[in-house]
Order: C-alpha cells, then structure tokens, then sequence
C-alpha cells in the first residue's frame, strides 16, 4: 500500500509541476535601472522562497502573488499572470541610502561597499524643497556648494574645485545618464533641466574615479525618470508664488511588459526679486526604455529646454546693503539677457553576453544656440556636439572589471557685436552694431579607461583604476582686420593619465571602512588660453591635483540612524586663476598652488517609525580647510591665504514629518559660513542663516486619484545674505567693484499636483 500511495504522490506531483506555469524576471533599481541581486522573493499564495541572482535574476513557478523585498529599498508585491519575462522596479528607501545600488563608476554595487565618496539625493530630498531651482537640493550635500545669482546665473565647487570660476560650472563633469554635459570647453550647465523629470543625483567627491576624464572636482550623475513598467498613468502639477512665479508640470507615464514610456514637459515663468531678473523656461524630456527580451535594452532620451532669462548681474556694496533689488546700472540700461535653446539626445544599448559579461553602449549629441546681449558686446554662441561611450563589464570570481572609452567632439561658433544702446534712447535696450569676433572651434577629447574591483576576503574589496586622455581644440580666426591679430591655431594638450587606488573594508554587516588615492585633472577653457592681443597661450597648462581620502558609513538601531564621515586632503598644482585685464575681460593664468583639507559629516535619524507617524531627521556639515600654499599673481605673493569664494563650514540640518492622515511638513536650515571675496583675504562676506518651511497634504481620493497641495516659504526670517559673490571684482572708471549678487528675501510658494493611474 506505502508503495501505491508513493507512486499515486509523486504521479500527482509531476502533473501539477506541469500544470504550474514558468515564470522568470529581473530586479531592477526603479532610477537607474540596476540589477538588485539577493532580493528576497516570496510567493503570498504557498510562501513559497528564493532569492534573486547576482544579475538580479530569478525563475518561479506558478503565476500568483509575489512579494519582493530587498534592504535599502522599499517593499513590493507583483501580481505575475502570464509566463512573459517580466522587470520588477523597487523604489529607494530614503532611510537606508547605505544599501542601495549605485552604479556611478559603472560597476554596479551597494553604497556601503564603495571605496569613494559617493552621496545619493534621491526623489525625497527632491521633493523636499521648491521646484523652481536646485540650489537648495545640491546644497544639502557635504562639500558641495553652489551660489546663484539667478535662475540662469549658477556655479558650483566640490570641495573647492570650481570657486574660482567667475560665471557657470567649470572643473567638474556632469552626465545626464550616460550623455555628457560638459561641453568640450570644460563648462558644464545642470539648472535648466526640470526637476520634475529627475529621479536623483550621483554625486562623486574629487578626482576619486578612474572612468571620466577631465574632471578634477567630481561628477555629478543626474538620473532622469525611468518610464514604469506596467502603469499607466498621468500627473500634473500647477503652482505658484513670489515675485510672479508661475509654473505648469505635466508628466505622462505609459508602460508594458516590452515598453515603457515617460514624458515631462514644464513652463516656469518668474518676474524675480531683483530689476531686470525676468525668466522663461519651457523643456521637455521623453524617456524610452525598450526590453528586446531578457539579454537586451534600448534606451532612448531626449531632452529640450529653451529659456530666455534676463541678467541683473552683481552690484556694489552700498547697492547691495540698501538696494538689493537693483540691476547693475550698465545691464539695467542695455536690458541685458539670455535667450537660449539646448538640446540632447541618446541612445542607449545594453547587452548581456552571459551572466558574466555584459557591454553598454551610448550614442549621443546635443546642441546649444545662445544670444546674449551685454553691455560691453552682444554674443552669439552655436555648439553642435556628438560622441559615444562604450564599456564591457565582467565578472570571474571575486574579480568585478570594466574596461571602456568615450569620444567627444563638438563645434563651437561664436560671434561678438557692438552693442549700441547708448546711441539710443533710454529704455531702448541692447542694439546690435558692426561684427568685430568670429571665432569657430573644433574641440575634441577622448578616454579610456579600466577600473577592476577585486573581493580578497567576505570583508574587503580592492580597487585599482586607470583613465587615458587627451584633449585638443582647433580655433579659426574669422573675421581678419589689420588692427587685430589672427588668432587662429591649434592647442593640443598633453596625454594625461590618471590612476586610482582604493579598498574598502566591511567590519560587520553595519560598519565599513574605506580610502582611495586617486589623481585628476582640469584643462583650461579657451577663453583662459588666450592672452590680451587674442593670441593662444601656447605655455598655459592643465591643473593637476591628487586626492587622499578616508571615510567610514555604518548604521544603528536597526538602520534607523545613519552615519558618514570622510577626511580629505586635494593637493592643486597649476592653479589656473581668472586675471582681470578690462571691465569684463579675463585671461587665464597658472599662479601656483592650493591645499585643499576637508571633513563631511552626515547623519540620518529615523526618530519615529509608527503606522501613524514617521519623523526623521537630517543634517550634512561641511568643515574646509582650504588655503593658497604657494601662489603669486602678478607679482602679489598670497600664499598662505584662504581660498577665495569658499566657506570655512555649512550646516544644513532639518526634520521630515509624514503622517497617515496625509498631512507632511519638512523644515531645514543652512548656516553658511564666512567667504573670502579676495585674495588678499581683506574682504569677506557675512555669515547667514537660511530656514526653509514646507507644508503639504496627499490624499488618495480614490484608488485611482491622488492629490497634494502644498505650501512652502523659503527664507523664513527674511535674512540678507549674498547668494552668489563675484571673486576678485576690480571697478572701472571709478566705480565701485561688484562683489554681490543679494539672495531672495522671505517668499512663498504654493501649488497643487494631481495624479490619476488608469
């Protein structure tokens, strides 16, 4: 009877394995569309368990309830009912930053075990702040510090790198996913890009990875908005506020099995606090992704944004203690402004050969058209640029390596004009005169680059990095007069290569340890390589810095409070200074060199975890010790002083409310400390304190329907403080020099976003 019985079970058993449907799929990061291995898998129907691959792969039977889980992301249960290859996207945990994937230096691996400094701002710190400018957003993080002077008036150092740079972002690369935006000059730009279409930003700190090149401050990664898998949805989002800000967002979702689709498109207008400060900007982003079948990708993104933003520019002492809403008198007179379109546009291929080799390959281009009146001259910039980035990834054993290379060029045309408004009547604004520059530029850089990590032990991971560039430009003089020299000529740079070296070490599940030494460099842009009498520079070279770095992440309580600290040390050589040589004329010069020191802290504190309350805390603190050790301009020996256009330290700290009726508050504060205006240290700006409120209620109206409205006010107890400072200002004619760009006083905002999935 035992064996009848045997033989009736098993025969059962066999036709309902049968009968059970196959079912297989992916993990995926939601934001940047990295495999999540280990994920904990579980069937509600039978419990039945099993744990994603190390490609975050798995295979089930039985179509059903799924619930997948994976620390440092947030909980998900799928419905599976049909035996197609799905993806399933998991949504970061804020609290648990530590154990997400990152995927910056392309060998995609938890927070906790990299061996640099890498900070996440994710969608909820996004969401923390306004939605007009992302100077708040970037701010939050250690070390990174970004000044604007309007909405299309920004800069941004990282650990100092970039300070010194009068107008925009140099020193530092930038990518939108895999689309460089830093143009083949060095100057990158990220504030016209919607913060509606972003998921999050990647952020390395210093010259601390082998795989981009020219970027001796770091690299910032903005990840757009990964359209979702089976959803359909649409979502809108109107507010508005102080100084006539209005703003329209609308986001389009729609995605299969196969296909995905997301698209954002936003209109802002602002008249601004100050005179002469009006700003328009319409962009629009559309983002594919394409699952051929379970080896291969397609992505495509496309991003548009024209904008036209009148300048204020920077004012004098006594303009900015009792008339901050002032223009600068020439720009206010000439009306001066930007009016530009830019675009980019990739595709994006990846591949998995097997489970241990995988290739990624992106296509991209964009373009910039620019027309900018300014007092002195009215300019015309076009810039068409295209490139591609390729890699391998692979993994044998213990041993994880990627070996790639990006090409970039792009063709600058610039031309500069008389600008005639004083020959007019007042109130007239910038007339355009007689063609006197026209300068065309081939720019072109490529690199290649190897990082490998090794796994000695269960506990430490050995990285060891290499990256090759070379970095030139061709300039065509146009426009030949006797009483101008032809500038026209080649600049080819010399060969850089620049090593890395790293290890981390996890002591326990919650501590890890780890240090990189890592090298990096900067190349002039053209305007610091030509001299006076327009002719190039030929004995100007690259900056060159070495970073040191050592740092600790671990968690406690059960991950509810977090904790990160690193200590640095950026040693600067041919520190490339903007010299003043007109009103608004600068050459570039290699004056010495600059020591840069520097502690960043961050805490995360999960105060509350309750079905009806979740309070959590933040707080990013920056300590610099940043100083010129052996620098001589133009015959003034500084060495020894503070480095120009830095603080000695930032706190930024606030709390996050969220509750089960819907109602949610954030409040944060900045203290900013000190910044030296010059070089000779004898002018510094104030201290000041900014306190930001925000307040919302998100309510489901119904299954479908969601709602929150929102109240915010920025600079709550109306401080005067300088939102961005002009380094170094020297005053013409008599004139008093103009330090000071004044930050907002108290304004408020207000908004309502409405969302519906079909």
């Amino acid at each position: 009877m035992k064996t009848i019985f045997f033989i009736i079970y098993f025969f059962i058993g066999l036709l309902y394995s049968q009968a059970q449907p196959f079912v297989s799929g992916k993990v995926i990061d939601s934001e940047n569309g990295a495999s999540i291995a280990n994920v904990s898998i579980k069937k509600i129907q039978d419990s039945t368990f099993l744990i994603s691959d190390s490609n975050g792969k798995f295979k089930a039977y039985g179509f059903g309830i799924y619930r997948f889980s994976k620390m440092g992301y947030k909980e998900k249960e799928v419905r599976i009912s049909d035996s197609s290859f799905i993806r399933v996207q998991l949504h970061l945990n804020p609290s648990q930053l530590n154990e997400v994937i990152v995927s910056t230096n392309h060998l995609p691996q938890q927070l906790k075990y990299a061996n640099t400094t890498i900070d996440i701002v994710s969608s909820k710190d996004i969401e923390r702040g306004n939605s007009i400018n992302v100077v708040d957003i970037i701010n939050r993080v250690p070390s990174v510090f970004m000044q604007s002077g309007a909405l299309n008036t920004n800069k941004i150092a990282i650990r100092g790198i970039g300070s010194r740079n009068l107008y925009g972002t140099s020193k530092i690369r930038a990518y939108f996913q895999d689309i460089p935006l830093t143009s083949g000059n060095g100057e990158t730009t990220i504030e016209d890009f919607e913060l509606a279409s972003i998921s999050r930003f990647e952020i390395i700190k210093g010259a601390g990875s082998s795989i981009y090149g020219a970027g001796l401050g770091g690299t910032i990664h903005i990840r757009p908005q990964r359209a979702y898998v089976n959803q359909t949805a649409i979502q809108s989002d109107l507010s508005m506020g102080s100084f006539g800000l209005m703003k329209g967002v609308l986001n389009v979702n729609h995605g299969s099995v196969k296909h995905s689709f997301r698209a954002v498109y936003s209109n802002t207008h602002s008249d601004g606090y100050r005179d002469n400060n009006t700003y328009d900007r319409q962009s629009f982003t559309i983002n594919t992704n394409h699952f051929l079948n379970d080896k291969n990708e397609i992505t495509v993104l496309a991003s548009y944004v024209g904008l036209k933003g009148f300048i204020p520019s920077s004012i004098n002492e006594n303009a900015y203690l009792n008339t901050p809403k002032s223009a600068a008198f020439t720009w206010a007179q000439s009306k001066g402004y930007e009016d530009a379109q830019r675009g980019v546009l990739g595709f994006s291929w990846n591949h998995e050969f097997n489970n241990s080799l995988k290739q990624a390959t992106s296509v991209f281009t964009s373009f910039k058209d620019a027309y900018e009146p300014r007092p002195f001259d009215i300019l015309t910039e076009n810039t068409v640029a295209a490139g591609i980035r390729s890699r391998l990834l692979g993994v044998k054993d213990k041993l994880h390596w990627t070996l790639g290379g990006e090409f970039f060029k792009d063709v600058y045309k610039s031309r500069n004009f008389e600008n005639l408004y004083q020959n007019y009547p007042l109130g007239t604004g910038s007339v355009e005169g007689d063609k006197f520059s026209d300068l065309k530029e081939n720019r072109s850089y490529y690199n290649l680059f190897f990082e490998v990590n090794y796994q000695s032990s269960e506990k430490t991971t050995w990285s060891l990095g290499l990256n090759f560039n070379k970095t030139s430009y061709d300039l065509y003089d146009r426009v030949l007069i006797d009483a101008k020299p032809d500038q026209s000529g080649a600049y080819d740079f010399k060969a850089m290569l620049s090593p890395k070296f790293g290890i981390s070490h996890v002591f326990t599940k919650n501590i890890s340890i780890y240090s990189n030494i890592s090298h990096g460099f900067s190349p002039p842009t053209t305007a610091e390589t030509l001299l006076p009498d327009g002719l190039i520079n030929t004995d100007i070279k690259p900056e060159t810095g070495w970073n040191f770095e050592v740092g600790t992440r671990a968690t406690f309580i059960d991950n509810r409070l977090q904790l990160n600290v690193a200590l640095y040390k950026l040693a600067i050589r041919n520190l490339l200074v903007a010299r003043r040589v007109g009103n608004d004329q600068f050459i570039g010069v290699n004056a010495g060199k600059t020591a840069h020191n520097g502690l960043e802290l961050v805490l995360k504190h999960q105060w509350l975890q309750k079905e009806a309350v979740v309070l959590n805390h933040y707080m990013a603190y920056t300590l610099n010790d940043f100083k010129f050790k052996d620098f001589i301009d133009d015959g003034t020996n500084f060495s020894g002083n503070k480095l120009t256009g830095v603080p000695a330290s930032v706190l930024h700290t606030g709390l996050d409310l969220d509750t089960a009726l819907g109602v949610y508050a954030t409040i944060n504060y900045q203290y900013v400390g000190r910044m030296p205006i010059t070089d000779s240290n004898s002018l510094f700006t104030s201290a000041y304190n900014l306190t930001n409120l925000k307040l919302g209620y998100k309510q489901s109206i119904n299954k479908n329907l969601k709602l929150n409205a929102y109240f915010g006010l920025d600079n709550l107890f109306n401080e005067q403080y300088a939102s961005q400072i002009l380094i170094n200002a020297t005053g013409f004619g008599g004139t008093a020099p103009r330090y000071y760009y004044p930050g907002n006083p108290t304004n408020y905002y207000t908004g309502i976003n409405i969302s519906y999935m079909f």
